[in-house]
């Protein structure tokens, strides 16, 4: 198959200098695919026939970053003297794959047919001979012949995850292959070829072996580059993937939402999943988790927020998240059913009079950020909107954030403390009325920060330090 394609200056370059010296080069693995399928790829991977060694001499600016596999990444710059990483890798075949990931035995190859025999997928299988291409910088689109040995082409016409040659081998060789076949089916939005999709759930005792992080990884690709996450995480939980890393989504599955839902705790959350934005796309997912134990029989789920903020803890914990992912996370899903009383036009004057009974104070504003976190309440926003899209019986009325966006506003220019760094006392003054720093200093700076909430007027030095000694 024959293709038009337009390859960055740099890659030309990478290319001209290999095949100058006598040796092979192809484009190769995902920006092949993304080529076939019209889309511009985000990096350029080159294959050739030139061992590691003789890559170091060739490339003089370059970094060794896989000498066992044969991978170097060579330090181009382009037209304008931006230096780009190409990795070029020597042609290689793998034997003896080792805890579910790795090969024990590399085999440097000249047949570009072995090197793409050891790939994933079909298509990413494919490559194109650079050696039939103008390499002279131009960065016109010219006509190029796609390599494709495994029908990569077909499958992806036919909007097919296929493994290379015999599936149940492939994943045998590496357990985040099965990872990576549900994300990019549910990327590119194809299915999962049938003997592919079978090798699966066979290889479970493999996948087991992969880390927590790269299954992390995965799952993070997943669910920031699918159209719909729903799609691949359907396919995780159908392949048995899901129950080894997320097994809680699953007790959602059946779980009744008898008041105000249409749909039961598993479909809501990917469903809220789907329409979230990036920035809450996990929290979206997992903001219900806690509904499973707090399930009343009478259709409701008294402090699943609260519960919920603790299991997507120890959840985050289990996928070796950032401490600081965590604790914004367990922010956002302890605070999703926040609730901010605001008067509408249809409104009733009886429903007037009492919204007005309800209304937040400035303090209860202020309190509201303290626990939400300033830096936090955007995306507090965005999945309590993406959690009422979701749902086709949902009363959510979006002036609510309107309303509530203005008040934050209002609150936030005045002169106030949200945290105790902006107390007008510090941890030095406390010590010098005889506060011990430790645990007993922490909690006194916390219920100076209260009262100073309530009542902004009081961060004052001289008030704060007759509270503190009260307080002792």
């Amino acid at each position: 198959m024959k293709l038009q394609v337009k390859l960055p200056d740099y890659v030309q370059n990478t290319a001209k200098i290999l095949i100058d010296e006598g040796f092979e080069c192809y484009l190769v693995g995902g920006a092949v695919k993304d080529i076939v399928l019209g889309n511009t790829p985000h990096d350029y991977d080159l294959a050739t026939d030139a061992l590691p060694d003789e890559m170091i001499n060739i490339f003089t600016e370059s970094v060794v970053t896989g000498a066992k596999f044969g991978t170097i990444l060579a330090l181009m710059p382009d037209s304008k003297g931006e230096i780009h990483e190409v990795e070029v890798t020597t042609f290689r075949s793998e034997e003896e794959y080792v805890d579910g990931r790795w090969p024990s035995n590399v085999e440097f190859v000249v047949d570009i047919d072995k090197d793409l025999g050891r790939r994933d997928f079909t298509f990413n299988a494919m490559a194109i001979d650079l050696s039939t291409a103008d390499l002279s910088g131009n960065q016109d689109e010219q006509v190029v012949e796609i390599h494709d040995p495994f029908n990569g082409i077909t499958d992806l016409n036919r909007e097919l995850v296929r493994a290379v040659g015999t599936p149940i081998e492939r994943f045998k060789e590496d357990g985040l292959r099965a990872f990576r076949a549900c994300r990019l089916a549910s990327e590119l939005q194809f299915d999962i070829e049938e003997e592919t999709f079978k090798a699966i759930s066979q290889s479970i005792p493999v996948v087991e072996m992969v880390s927590m992080e790269r299954m992390r990884d995965e799952f993070m690709k997943l669910l920031l580059y699918s159209p719909k996450p729903s799609k691949g995480i359907n396919l995780l939980k159908d392949t048995g993937l899901l129950a080894i890393f997320l097994p809680e989504l699953l007790e959602g599955i059946g779980m009744e939402q008898k008041i105000n839902h249409k749909y039961d705790v598993y479909e809501h959350s990917l469903r809220t999943c789907d329409v979230a934005e990036d920035s809450v796309k996990l929290v979206a997912l997992l903001h219900d988790i806690g509904k499973i134990h707090t399930d009343s029989g009478d259709g409701h789920f008294y402090n699943h927020d609260s519960l919920g903020a603790e299991i997507v803890g120890k959840i985050m914990k289990r996928l070796k998240f950032p401490n600081n992912e965590i604790e914004r996370a367990q922010k956002l899903v302890k605070n999703h059913m926040f609730y901010y009383p605001h008067v509408t036009e249809d409104m009733d004057k009886e429903q007037k009079e009492d919204i007005k009974l309800h209304e937040w104070s400035d303090a209860a504003i202020r309190r509201f950020i303290r626990r939400v976190g300033e830096e936090n309440i955007e995306d507090l926003f965005r999945l309590r909107i993406a959690d009422a899209t979701a749902n086709p019986y949902s009363e959510f009325d979006s002036t609510e954030i309107a309303k509530l966006q203005e008040h934050i506003s209002e609150v936030l220019k005045q002169d106030m403390a949200l945290k105790v760094s902006d107390l007008k006392v510090s941890g030095d003054d406390l010590a010098q009325i005889g506060v011990d720093r430790g645990p007993q200093m922490g909690e006194i700076l916390n219920k100076l920060l209260d009262i100073v909430i309530e009542d902004p007027l009081k961060n004052k030095k001289e008030l704060l330090l007759e509270e503190a000694k009260k307080m002792m």
